[in-house]
């Protein structure tokens, strides 16, 4: 889906190319926010968190018909006060800049930024607006997490593994490969622990986000399991990868490189070409939807679309905003933040579910779709724990995390790997 960040100065235009419920108390606890709900405070943001769960039902997913164009006005301010929502205490009037990583074209993801800053402006009587920019016009797309770190802009939304450069713990906020599907990202990420030390995902996210970026996250968007990728000729064994040129981001590019290919990095907008070209033998971007907005149904030749991403299983995007402006918010605006970031995230992914699957069908008239061989498999994952053990060796902060990470994957995949595994194979065949 990307190409990643370095620690240094980056192709901010490499995304333009494409097309033209943290829990406060806990934060607060850790000293990550400042103060706490007063009486007022607190009344006021209960009666956001609870007109976000009455208005969710209402309010319409992203369609492609609500994506602006291009050439009109990108700027996605909140709307006026509906009677919908009951605000009880009035904040101050604000107006925040909200930088992405995404250009208009993509329906999913630059709505997904959209419907958030519609969602906040709602929740807030529309006293707080959020204008959501598209890649390029505030900041190049994979400039978004400095920009806000340095306080050029209020908030951003990004995938946190475009920054994998800056540290590898990135990786853990967008996907892990052969990581957790999205139901188990949303789980680890939102879920309750117990009492023995252990802490959700986004707690420990926040902790490394805090100390490193001084910055605050939550999730505000996801995929699902994304597609394994284009490719001009069929993969059977792992002898097919040598010296194939993919275009794979962050540590799947190790192991792809690992197992003797090469990853090559590439803007999505130039995949067509490098596949017309023999530049590249495969790629990967998202799935049905977002992959055709690349024009690959345009290209003469044999096409193999594989899957499963493994590198991909679910991907979740984030919403980040410097701490110094989080600490700034009224504990109402920081509520109705937090409240439409998990209401766009759960939306993105019902929208991508629903266009997907009628995309899919397009994509079957000119490509032919492939299941990536057992064989296959079976070195991808053993070449991704050694990837994940090699980068834990060189850094403490990937390790601390790691570690419990692993622990809930597992007892996750035996879960899943009960009721829900059979009753998804049996679906298509009783």
């Amino acid at each position: 889906m990307t190409q990643e960040a370095s620690s240094g100065p980056t192709d901010g235009d490499a995304v333009d190319s494409i097309l033209d419920e943290v829990d406060s108390s806990s934060l607060a606890r850790r000293g990550f926010i400042k103060g706490g709900l007063g009486v007022a405070g607190f009344a006021a943001a209960s009666s956001i968190l609870a007109a976000c769960g009455d208005d969710a039902e209402e309010a319409p997913a992203p369609t492609a018909t609500d994506a602006p164009d291009a050439a009109e006005t990108t700027t996605t301010a909140a709307p006026e006060p509906t009677d919908t929502v009951a605000v009880t205490a009035q904040g101050p009037e604000l107006e925040w800049e909200m930088a992405t990583s995404w250009p208009t074209a993509l329906v999913t993801l630059f709505g997904s930024a959209q419907y958030f800053a519609q969602r906040v402006g709602e929740l807030t009587g529309g006293r707080f607006v959020i204008n959501a920019r598209p890649a390029g016009e505030i900041v190049g797309g994979l400039e978004v997490l400095q920009t806000v770190r340095d306080l050029g802009v209020e908030m951003g939304h990004t995938a946190s593994y475009y920054y994998v450069g800056i540290s590898p713990v990135q990786q853990f906020g967008t996907a892990v490969p052969f990581g957790l599907n999205q139901r188990q990202q949303n789980a680890w990420l939102y879920g309750t622990f117990d009492n023995e030390g252990r802490r959700s995902g986004i707690d420990m996210l926040n902790e490394f986000y805090a100390e490193e970026h001084g910055i605050i996250v939550f999730p505000g968007g996801a995929t699902g399991c994304q597609m394994g990728g284009w490719f001009t000729q069929e993969l059977n064994t792992v002898d097919d990868l040598n010296g194939l040129k993919m275009r794979i981001p962050g540590l799947a590019g190790r192991v792809l490189e690992n197992l003797g290919g090469e990853q090559v990095t590439l803007a999505g907008g130039e995949i067509l070409q490098a596949i017309q070209t023999g530049a590249i033998d495969g790629a990967e971007f998202v799935g049905p939807t977002d992959d055709l907005i690349l024009g690959l149904d345009q290209f003469q030749g044999d096409l193999y679309y594989y899957h499963p991403g493994w590198w991909e299983p679910g991907t979740a995007v984030e919403i980040q905003i410097s701490l110094e402006r989080w600490n700034e918010l009224p504990p109402e605006y920081q509520a109705a933040i937090q409240c439409a970031a998990t209401d766009a995230n759960m939306r993105t992914m019902a929208t991508y579910d629903v266009f997907n699957q009628a995309d899919l069908q397009r994509i079957k008239q000119f490509a032919q779709i492939r299941e990536f061989p057992p064989e296959l498999m079976a070195a991808f994952k053993a070449e991704t724990e050694n990837v994940l053990d090699t980068v834990a060796a060189d850094d403490e902060n990937f390790a601390r995390i790691l570690g419990p990470w692993r622990e809930f994957r597992d007892g996750i995949a035996e879960w899943h790997g009960l009721a829900e595994r059979s009753f998804l194979s049996q679906q298509t065949q009783v």
